[in-house]
């Protein structure tokens, strides 16, 4: 089955899918992803908290 990510809320569906089958670094990639394309900081803040961890993103 092949994913489009367009919208944040297929990272987040994603992430949650990834935190379910243990695998919580990649569940807080995908949460991060979902949080960037977010306009609303206090959205942002609050997915960024389902998924505890330091960030993950490179900055380049």
């Amino acid at each position: 089955m092949s994913r489009n990510f367009n919208r944040a809320s297929d990272s987040l569906d994603a992430a949650r899918e990834m935190a379910d089958s243990g695998r919580p670094t990649l569940a807080r990639l995908l949460a991060e992803e979902a949080a960037a394309r977010t306009p609303d900081p206090q959205e942002r803040a609050r997915l960024l908290s389902e998924f505890p961890g330091r960030s993950l993103k490179r900055e380049g």
